[in-house]
């Protein structure tokens, strides 16, 4: 009984973290809370149903709540153009088109100063304007 209960205790846990992580936009988030939620449910039931020695139903509970697991994890990540052209930079950075480096070093700094993943910002966003700033610095 004591190896039941560590078991869901670490079912429980498990999903608490998991919980926890759930940094999604908001329509995929319902999801992953959901899944995870009805994952640990199903680990729990696999859990008692094996103790209770009902294999079958242990083991078509378990198989369900790994692919709930599994299948909440993948993201759908949107399609990223390979490169920008320089109206894209510029209109990204803020900056005209005779733009010195001076001026788009400036407002590289300013924009990133909130973009950057450490004040709150995203990765992708951060990326995209050291890709603009490169684009317009390279030429």
């Amino acid at each position: 009984m004591t190896l039941l209960a560590l078991a869901l205790a670490a079912i429980a846990l498990w999903a608490l973290v998991r919980l926890g992580r759930q940094t999604e936009r908001a329509g995929r988030g319902h999801w992953r809370v959901s899944a995870t939620i009805l994952a640990a449910a199903m680990l729990g039931g696999a859990a008692l149903a094996g103790a209770r020695g009902s294999w079958i139903a242990a083991a078509a509970l378990a198989v369900g709540g790994l692919w709930l697991t599994l299948a909440s994890r993948k993201r759908d990540l949107p399609a990223r153009r390979a490169d920008m052209d320089d109206a894209e930079a510029r209109s990204l950075l803020g900056v005209p088109a005779g733009a010195t480096a001076e001026q788009i070093n400036a407002a590289w700094r300013r924009l990133m100063a909130r973009a950057h993943p450490d004040q709150g910002g995203t990765e992708g966003l951060a990326a995209r304007l050291n890709a603009a700033r490169d684009r317009l610095l390279k030429r």
